[in-house]
């Protein structure tokens, strides 16, 4: 039995090519929580086609209107969890992530509530001039919960509490003397 040598630039381009995919899906996921379209957009390549359920159509028009759904809401959180990403020559992929994300909400009273949405996204990847990027996505919606929240904690002025638009820690580094 011949063993196959270990082909350690392979190797690296692989690598190489899994992490620059992983960034395109950090970037998406950041710049919904900051409600950030250009940042959001980078994700996605030019001819990009998004299809999540409540809407279908190319990257501008879900940006547009991802960002509109969730600037009506007090906050948001998306977490990504595992993905699988699979490698079709050195151009393109595909894969499914997972992803948990939640909603600070009110309801017709306008009590707090916690919205939770979980699911997958099955997407293809493109990359053009060493750059990766979503070129389609499909959202899976596997669980909701929406439930009544407890917002003390965070209403407390000791919080550090996140924020959007430019005024989160993260983009102003404003450390204490």
């Amino acid at each position: 039995m011949s063993e196959t040598p270990f082909d350690r630039d392979a190797a690296l381009r692989d690598y190489v090519a899994r992490q620059g995919i992983t960034d395109a899906l950090h970037r998406y996921l950041r710049g919904l929580d900051r409600l950030d379209p250009a940042l959001t957009r980078s994700a996605f390549t030019a001819d990009a086609f998004v299809d999540c359920g409540l809407m279908a159509g190319p990257a501008d028009a879900f940006v547009a209107f991802a960002l509109d759904l969730l600037g009506a809401m007090e906050a948001s959180h998306h977490l990504m969890g595992q993905a699988r990403i699979e490698l079709h020559g050195e151009a393109t992929a595909s894969g499914e992530v997972y992803f948990q994300a939640w909603q600070a909400t009110r309801n017709e009273a306008g009590e707090p509530r916690d919205l939770f949405i979980a699911g997958r996204y099955v997407d293809e990847y493109a990359c053009d001039n060493g750059e990766w990027r979503i070129r389609r996505r499909h959202l899976i919606t596997d669980w909701t919960r929406d439930e009544p929240a407890d917002r003390s904690f965070l209403e407390s002025p000791t919080t550090n509490r996140g924020a959007r638009r430019g005024e989160d820690f993260s983009e102003r580094r404003t450390w204490p003397a």
